[in-house]
């Protein structure tokens, strides 16, 4: 008598190392531990829309001969060891790669008993039928975690769903470690076999998310964190890691994921190679263009950072930048002259010559700073008496621990200023000057002239304006230089 045969449904078969949780009621307070485990193991995966997926779950106590890919697979008799052995078998007699996935560590860890197949709540995934072992280590709440470079489509498409989990999701750090087997004379250690490929990493550069293979490619192991959202990986599974590992599991069930090449239509062929194109396209435009945002980011970073938040030697650099880039020639005179003999730069500019001083105030600026380029001026015929300045300019990074749209947009009041004989620039006015590139505003605010072009409104962050610089040239000691 033959046997019967079903008609493939366009579902992958998928085994799932625990028992079906649709018919399992939630334990009461009188449960065991046992029971309560078994019930938590199962509604993890509850909330799966497999068909929807093209996906079929095969729990414990169904066949996985024909499975294309496990998740979370056991290692233990009694606990779903014989299914994954039969999963194994059944991919081994296709000439297939068994896809395994596997989860690392558990969200709800109290330290305190085992609550994951592969090991205790630290974190660890054994391989089956081969040495080594993925060890993971929880990281601090807070941790950074990004693609690592030169993923193929499917680890790349892996690693963008897995960033979006939520920002308190665990993520844990793995490493590949011997195994320890216990013999009659001791302990032996088994070097780890086959090869980690990170997929995302911390900020470290330790993997987070990795892809094992065994060196004789017979598995094929996607190690993610817990807590994952499994309707994403199911969703992966099928259309992206089983059609880059496993194809011939999506043509044995007539996937609706998959057309055999052989059989697509011309229009088909050219719409997939189109894709593919695109995707090769957008994958090289994207790596240049983040290398590029990564470039420009580590050249503004100082400049920002010293402008909005720094003082000292961090804050007159960032004007230095600034000045440079405005066209003026720059020269630090605490480096040339030594200590602080004289205000802190010296900026020339088409035969305007001006010292700069360049303070910070952690909260309201004293008029100390005034006093203080006041004595470097009176000062400056002594160091440099073939050299008169023409002008001089202060600029104050004031109440630098504010966020910069919450402090005042003047350094001192109008009044004070009015009185001075050279302007005072907030150092904020000099960033948003420089982020927009407006070298003229930069340009007019330090010589004490009135911008041609800064009549206009030009508001920060918060609504607040932006002071207004001088209206004239500030000469205070005429054409000759100070007496």
């Amino acid at each position: 008598m033959a046997a019967h045969t079903s008609s493939p449904n366009g579902l992958v078969p998928v085994h799932i190392a625990v028992h079906d949780p649709a018919p399992m009621e939630e334990p009461g307070p009188q449960t065991n531990d046992y029971v309560r485990d078994r019930f938590a193991a199962s509604a993890k995966y509850a909330g799966i829309s497999w068909n929807e997926h093209g996906a079929e779950p095969r729990w414990l106590g169904m066949d996985t001969s024909t499975c294309a890919a496990a998740i979370n697979p056991s290692h233990f008799s009694g606990d779903g060891a014989d299914e994954f052995d039969r999963f194994l078998s059944g991919a081994a007699s296709r000439g297939e790669p068994a896809l395994i996935i596997a989860t690392m560590g558990t969200v709800d860890d109290d330290g305190d008993r085992v609550r994951s197949v592969f090991g205790r709540p630290g974190g660890r995934v054994d391989f089956r039928h081969f040495t080594g072992a993925i060890v993971g280590e929880r990281l601090l709440a807070g941790a950074e975690v990004s693609l690592a470079p030169g993923l193929d489509a499917a680890d790349r498409d892996l690693g963008l769903r897995l960033l979006n989990r939520p920002t308190n999701a665990p993520w844990w750090a793995m490493t590949v470690r011997a195994s320890a087997l216990e013999g009659p004379r001791g302990t032996t250690a088994r070097e780890p076999e086959g090869e980690l490929v990170p997929i995302l990493v911390d900020s470290l550069g330790e993997p987070v998310v990795a892809r094992w293979t065994s060196g004789d490619g017979q598995q094929i192991w996607y190690v993610i964190p817990d807590g994952v959202d499994w309707n994403q990986v199911v969703d992966w599974l099928v259309q992206r890691a089983l059609l880059e590992h496993v194809p011939a599991a999506l043509r044995r069930v007539r996937s609706r994921h998959y057309v055999d090449p052989a059989l697509e239509t011309t229009a088909e062929t050219q719409a997939r190679s189109s894709l593919a194109e695109l995707e090769r396209r957008y994958l090289q435009d994207k790596t240049r263009l983040e290398d590029e945002w990564e470039q420009a980011r580590q050249e503004a970073e100082p400049v920002r950072s010293g402008l909005l938040y720094g003082s000292g030697s961090e804050l007159e650099d960032a004007v230095a930048v600034v000045l440079r880039a405005a066209g003026f020639a720059v020269t630090d005179l605490d480096e040339e002259l030594g200590g602080t003999l004289s205000a802190d730069l010296l900026a020339v500019l088409n035969g305007s010559i001006c010292l700069v001083e360049v303070k910070a105030a952690a909260g309201a600026a004293g008029e100390k700073l005034i006093s203080q380029l006041q004595r470097h001026l009176e000062k400056w015929p002594q160091l440099r008496p073939g050299q008169p300045v023409t002008c001089a300019a202060l600029i104050v990074n004031h109440q630098h621990r504010l966020e910069p749209a919450e402090r005042p947009p003047e350094v001192y009041q109008r009044r004070v200023v009015e009185a001075l004989p050279f302007p005072v620039i907030a150092s904020g006015d000099l960033f948003r000057w420089w982020r927009a590139q407006d070298w003229s505003a930069v340009q007019a605010a330090v010589l004490g002239q009135a911008h041609s072009e800064g009549e206009r409104d030009e508001r920060p962050a918060g609504g607040r304006e932006t002071p207004a610089v001088g209206r004239r040239r500030w000469l205070p000691w005429g054409k000759g230089g100070p007496a």
